[in-house]
């Protein structure tokens, strides 16, 4: 699944190629990807409306349009939005297309088939999504060690699992528990009550530096990600332990090895990460 520095990558490339543009039309053809309302009303609430930006949280998308609607947008596995010509030929689970006023379409493919979309009108209570029951983004101002101790330091819940829980922190999963973990020198199955002060300090200023460190360096052009398919631009050359059981720890050289953890793979240096 996409974490939140793939969501943003794509956030990046997307909105300035349908900022300001109108949606001329709209075709669905799974109505199951529109979780609210029903298809037929969301394309034609949508038609003829002005998008002003996108913005994100957490793993979420919400395109903003000029009336004050949004529609809001969970990537789940496979999810996958492209900018395109009407002449490029379609992925062969293109679910969603958007015309827009310059002719070009912001198509939505989706494998899985478990993406959504949600379309919420101005004043509209968002009680569909599941966005209001996101902790808080660990790229913004409102992120900080009280933060992250007043709600994980008396847990007795092993710290990945803590890491990944979205109603504490917006976008992190399996892929950058672990990537954080190990830059923190945490054993990831020690609970998060028996972490040290010092502990938390080191997580809540490495949480943020290693989510912008994977942002920038997912940094692709427009050309390139469409090129891709919106597949190719992920940080599998820069994860420095997750997927790579077995090969040496970079620090150290000991071999990484892999566990589970809350029905989750999990990948750590069983020396620069010790149990204790």
């Amino acid at each position: 699944m996409p974490e939140l520095p793939e969501v943003e990558t794509i956030k990046r490339v997307i909105e300035p190629q349908i900022r300001e543009l109108t949606m001329k039309q709209i075709t669905v053809n799974r109505p199951d990807i529109i979780a609210h309302p029903d298809a037929d009303e969301f394309c034609q609430r949508l038609t003829g409306q002005i998008i002003d930006r996108i913005e994100r949280k957490g793993k979420f998308l919400m395109i903003m349009l000029k009336s004050g609607d949004r529609m809001i947008l969970h990537l789940r596995m496979t999810g996958c939005l492209l900018v395109t010509s009407p002449d490029c030929p379609a992925e062969k689970h293109t679910h969603l297309i958007i015309r827009m006023s310059n002719d070009q379409e912001l198509r939505f493919s989706d494998t899985r088939r478990f993406g959504r979309f949600w379309l919420i009108t101005s004043g509209e209570a968002d009680t569909y999504s599941g966005m209001e029951k996101l902790g808080v983004e660990p790229l913004s101002a409102d992120f900080s060690v009280k933060y992250l101790y007043d709600r994980l330091g008396m847990r007795k819940k092993v710290i990945k699992e803590c890491l990944m829980e979205q109603s504490v922190i917006a976008g992190i999963g399996n892929i950058y528990s672990d990537e954080i973990l190990f830059t923190a020198k945490i054993y990831p199955a020690r609970p998060a009550n028996s972490l040290t002060s010092e502990e938390w300090t080191r997580l809540a200023a490495i949480i943020p530096q290693r989510l912008s460190f994977f942002i920038q360096a997912n940094e692709i052009t427009p050309e390139e990600y469409l090129r891709t398919k919106g597949r190719e631009y992920r940080n599998t050359p820069f994860l420095q332990v997750y997927g790579h059981e077995g090969e040496p720890c970079l620090v150290c050289g000991t071999p990484l090895r892999r566990m589970v953890i809350g029905g989750r793979s999990s990948t750590f240096c069983p020396c620069c990460q010790n149990e204790t």
